[in-house]
């Protein structure tokens, strides 16, 4: 704009001075209009709006003075502004840009990740000098910060605990040292979002693996477990029998034996009305003669 300016001035200049020899009036009027153009170019050369939400930093003659704020201001012609939003930015580590990580055993997991951060308005010139645009505090900054962070919090944690187990104590630690990091250099990190975690395709094969071994085990140490119970029942159940003879061995007399002879004899003189058979404590016992037709 300002070199617009100049050159309307020197258009205007000219218009003029070759005006003044004639009697056209159009020279004069065409050094009137350049004037005009050139005064309406010097005062915007002059007046620098930043919008809502940003923040403006001006530069003149190499020199960076204060944070310009949401507004219109008045500068010098020879002053650049470097404007800077202060919304949330998304920065999403997916895809292409996923974060390669590793666990402590040396599985290699992908993090996909997404940080929220904002540039602070009170640090807008550190950032400058630091980056010198928006895009470059993303990308001298912001990602590479964070990636380092997202790698050093996995490189703790095992394998299991990374995709699994640990995964939202993981998710706290790396969005607590990423706001450590960059909060003094004027960005401030609103949310970091681990929001998927991937093993390679090397370490799932170990995993599958791994689960497959536990299954093995877990049926291993079930069927000894039911072998066991079985064997124990089984020990119950003969001891009881043992029990139980001994105490049938301890109760029978030989009168007793005699008398269940008997009644074993009768039941069976049912079909054989009479017939002899021998009934006491030896083989020499007394014969006796059963006949069922009488009581």
């Amino acid at each position: 704009m300002f070199v617009l300016f100049i050159l309307l001035l020197i258009a205007a200049v000219v218009l003029f001075l070759v005006g003044r020899g004639r009697d056209e009036n159009g020279w004069k009027i065409g050094a009137a209009l350049s004037a005009v153009g050139a005064l309406l170019s010097g005062l915007f050369a002059c007046v620098h709006v930043v919008s809502a939400y940003e923040v403006g930093v001006p530069v003149t003659f190499g020199k960076v003075g204060s944070p310009m704020t949401s507004g219109i201001h008045f500068k010098s012609p020879f002053t650049d502004v470097t404007s800077f939003s202060t919304r949330p930015v998304d920065l999403n580590m997916y895809d292409k840009d996923v974060v390669e990580v590793r666990s402590s055993q040396g599985g290699v997991l992908y993090a996909d990740v997404t940080v929220k951060w904002a540039v602070m308005p009170s640090k807008s010139v550190e950032l400058y000098r630091l980056a010198g645009s928006q895009e470059a505090i993303q990308e001298r900054l912001v990602v590479p910060d964070s990636r380092e962070i997202v790698r050093n919090v996995f490189a703790k944690h095992t394998s299991e605990e990374g995709y699994a187990s640990a995964r939202e104590q993981i998710g706290s630690e790396i969005e607590s040292l990423v706001k450590e990091r960059l909060a003094p250099r004027g960005i401030d990190v609103t949310v970091v979002n681990l929001r998927n975690v991937k093993p390679s395709d090397k370490l799932q094969d170990q995993i599958d693996k791994k689960i497959q071994q536990q299954q093995a085990t877990e049926r291993a140490v079930e069927s000894s477990r039911t072998a066991k119970a079985e064997a124990e029942r089984k020990r119950i159940e003969a001891e009881g029998i043992a029990r139980a003879n001994k105490i049938i061995e301890k109760s029978l007399s030989d009168k007793i034996l005699y008398g269940q002879c008997l009644d074993a004899f009768k039941e069976a003189a049912k079909a054989n009305p009479v017939y002899a058979v021998p009934c006491g404590t030896n083989s020499s016992g007394t014969p006796v003669i059963v006949d069922s037709t009488k009581n």
